[in-house]
């Protein structure tokens, strides 16, 4: 009796690690994404900007930093969606030298 209620448990076992790891139990992370982007486009239509070529060395925050002429006055996690918004989803760490991308403008 035992060893049948161990091979049923460890059937159940692999049936739940593979549920899991097949379908998930968590919701559609992808649809929440999707809707929040969406959102996030709208908002950054009316986004002023600025473009301005990267320099060896540079990052966004220096680069706004020098254009604003100090601190940037909003969230860096703001800095980076609006930056990601302007410039076709690129992450900030991808900035390339000598390239000019859009640099979101809080004046």
């Amino acid at each position: 009796m035992k060893r049948l209620s161990a091979f049923i448990l460890s059937i159940l076992c692999i049936y739940a690690i593979y549920f899991d790891l097949t379908k998930g139990t968590l919701p559609d992370q992808n649809k929440e994404i999707a809707v929040e982007a969406s959102a996030a486009d709208h908002q950054s239509a009316g986004l002023e900007y600025f473009e301005e070529q990267v320099g060896p060395g540079e990052t966004v925050l220096t680069i706004m930093e020098a254009e604003l002429g100090g601190p940037v006055p909003v969230a860096i996690e703001t800095v980076v969606n609006d930056f990601q918004n302007l410039n076709n989803g690129i992450q900030p760490e991808q900035i390339q030298n000598g390239k000019t991308y859009k640099f979101p403008s809080y004046k």
